[in-house]
This record gives C-alpha cells, sequence and structure tokens, in this order.
C-alpha cells in the first residue's frame, strides 16, 4: 500500500482515509461512517507529545487505518487501539482511533485521537497483555 499525505480540509479537520468497517466491527459493530479524519489540534498533540513522528510518519496514517496490523480495544469506550508495522520505514506504529456510532452527533467522523511511533519492546507487551479483537493474516 502506498503511503499518503493527509489532505488538509476546512475548520481545522484533515481527511486520512477510510476504514474498512468490518474489520473494526471487533470494536463496536455499529459504525456509522468510513471515514477517518485527524483535527488540527490532534496533530499539534501528537507534534507536542511524540516528538517529531506526525511530521516524519503522518503519511502513513491512511496505511495504518485501512490496514492495522492488530486492534485492540482502547481504554474509552468506541476507540480501537491500533498497531502497523511498517516495512518500508522499518518502523512500528500505535494509534487510537474513535469510532463514530449512532449515539454520537450525525456530522461527527471517526477520528485518530494520538499516534506515534512505538519500540518493539512496547509491542511486544502489548500483544502479550492486551485482548487480541482483530490480527491481520
Amino acid at each position: 500500500m502506498k503511503s499518503k499525505k493527509v489532505e488538509t480540509a476546512v475548520n481545522g479537520v484533515n481527511f486520512v482515509g477510510k476504514i474498512d468497517r468490518e474489520i473494526y466491527m471487533c470494536v463496536t459493530r455499529d459504525i456509522v461512517t468510513d471515514d477517518v479524519i485527524i483535527t488540527d489540534e490532534r496533530i499539534k498533540h501528537t507534534e507536542e507529545n511524540h516528538r517529531d513522528d506526525y511530521n516524519n510518519f503522518g503519511r502513513y496514517l491512511s496505511e495504518i487505518v485501512q490496514a492495522p496490523d492488530y486492534i485492540f480495544a482502547g481504554n474509552r469506550p468506541k476507540t480501537a487501539l491500533i498497531l502497523k508495522y511498517i516495512p518500508e520505514v522499518d518502523e512500528r506504529f500505535k494509534t487510537i482511533l474513535r469510532l463514530v456510532t449512532p449515539s454520537d452527533d450525525k456530522a461527527f467522523k471517526n477520528s485518530i485521537i494520538t499516534f506515534m511511533k512505538t519500540d518493539e519492546k512496547e509491542w511486544s507487551r502489548l500483544i502479550r497483555n492486551k485482548k487480541i479483537l482483530y490480527k491481520s493474516e
């Protein structure tokens, strides 16, 4: 899968890509959209808290959400903790995705909460200690 730059949209909302709802139904069954966005505020959070991860690797966000290696339940309802290894850069990434369901505002889209590189030790710890909801084949 070719990496794709996040597209800047209007009002501080940036289009990332689309998810396969079938894959993410392991987190919640009633996902209402396949669109994924990241807000300028979440980009700023990532830049401030996770060094240069967004600037150096943000172009992989679409690939991460479209083809995750692992999905675990996030710490909050309707959130997915996604792990993805990108061989092209030999890096592992951890991403939190908030999924939109019918109880949410109809204008909301699935949104990236945070995104960061992770080391092999953390990657292995998550796989060992968290319940795997989805694993790519």
